[in-house]
């Protein structure tokens, strides 16, 4: 059979399956990217032929702003359409296309390729109320965003008309999608490999010449970008509280200091350095330590030494880190926000805190740091969690090539 994966961070949630696909000489793989993404990242499969795209020009700055996303997805469209067309020209006919609809790349590839079983990625469908938008109070939305937000879902909504089946990594992300096409939403995580992301009690990890292990105390947190959506704001507002209670624990916070989703800073600064400023005097900084972004083998160590992992989320997309700290046998402390609650069952398999309220979050975190001995059920329940649900080789992998391949 004949696969297209379009991703513009190619190969996006899509890696694992890609590369199942590949490994089978039956079968031909093409991906489809943005140019500057593709540029020196490692080699998926050598078996999948990759075609690059640029953007010339996005949203006009005179477009209505409710639609200059829409704008740009379009013309993002337009360039994917045309690497399909001449991948046809070449002789290259899928008999599958997979793609995220998010930047508009899916948009036209129905056309292109009429013929072909099309899968879309529902990753998230935006909602006025009850997501993220509006959820958080110290950026406050106006009633000017509702109907931004519903025509920014009209890049998905013309792809969503034109799939033959999607996929969702949570029950709470499919829900969102209109009642309409959520039958043909199947609910299949991307996968955790629990052969990999496992505990490990010998692994050291060094942080800022310090040494630690799993006899230390260690707070971990963990974001792509230290931002408001994964509740940087929260976790550092309680940095105060949590050394008075844990005075000899280590902070290890991993990411870097761009802007994943939500607003840049007006200012041009970083989310932490407006949130170190706001509690500089009251913290130990020689106890805190920020790695930026790191190799994801030693960002398997800081979860395997972790004494208390701390995960916060707007409703919103749920972050592969949580699943891997819990796969890592962490005991995560959660926010009680959606998808979360989908995934950890308060008291058992993990615990869940307020998203806003610093003090509560103190204390739990504290509690879990100064008696790690009582919590050792929640970490084994935390990996045998992801272990039963989200298991990329027993579960998720399967599931996936199994939608895709229709066999």
């Amino acid at each position: 059979m004949n696969f297209l994966f379009v991703h513009q961070n190619f190969p996006g949630q899509f890696k694992h399956v890609v590369r199942s696909l590949a490994g089978q000489r039956r079968h031909r793989v093409f991906g489809i990217g943005e140019t500057i993404n593709l540029k020196d990242r490692p080699q998926v499969h050598p078996r999948v032929s990759l075609r690059g795209y640029e953007i010339k020009k996005g949203g006009n700055p005179e477009t209505h702003h409710y639609i200059r996303d829409f704008e740009g997805a379009v013309r993002r469209g337009q360039e994917v359409a045309r690497i399909a067309i001449n991948l046809g020209k070449q002789g290259f006919t899928p008999d599958v296309v997979i793609s995220h609809p998010g930047w508009g790349e899916s948009l036209f590839l129905r056309d292109v390729f009429p013929d072909a079983r099309h899968i879309v990625y529902c990753e998230y469908y935006y909602q006025g109320t009850g997501g993220d938008v509006g959820f958080d109070p110290e950026f406050p939305t106006v009633f000017d965003d509702r109907f931004r937000i519903r025509m920014k879902n009209s890049t998905q909504l013309h792809s969503l008309e034109a799939l033959d089946a999607g996929l969702s990594p949570t029950l709470w992300q499919q829900s969102l999608y209109p009642e309409i096409f959520r039958s043909k939403i199947r609910v299949i995580h991307e996968g955790i490999d629990t052969g990999t992301v496992m505990p490990d009690f010998a692994a050291t990890v060094d942080v800022g010449g310090v040494v630690l292990s799993r006899k230390d105390k260690v707070i971990t947190y963990v974001s792509r970008n230290l931002e408001p959506y994964r509740g940087f704001h929260s976790f550092m507002r309680s940095l105060p509280l949590l050394q008075d209670r844990c005075p000899d624990a280590r902070i290890v916070v991993v990411g870097g200091d761009g802007v994943s989703y939500g607003r840049k800073l007006p200012d041009g600064s970083s989310y932490r350095q407006r949130y170190t400023e706001e509690v500089r005097e009251r913290v130990d900084w020689s106890k805190v330590y920020f790695t930026g972004k790191i190799p994801y083998s030693r960002y398997l160590r800081i979860l395997q030494v972790s004494s208390a992992h701390i995960y916060l989320t707007y409703p919103f997309v749920l972050s592969w880190s949580m699943l891997e700290a819990m796969s890592a046998g962490c005991v995560v402390i959660g926010s009680a926000t959606p998808p979360v609650q989908e995934v950890i069952t308060h008291g058992k398999n993990g615990l869940l805190v307020d998203f806003f309220d610093t003090e509560q979050l103190a204390k739990v975190v504290s509690d879990v740091v100064n008696h790690r001995h009582d919590y050792q059920e929640f970490r084994l329940a935390a990996r045998e969690t992801v272990r039963e649900r989200y298991d990329l080789r027993a579960t998720c992998l399967p599931a996936q090539l199994q939608l895709i391949t229709g066999i």
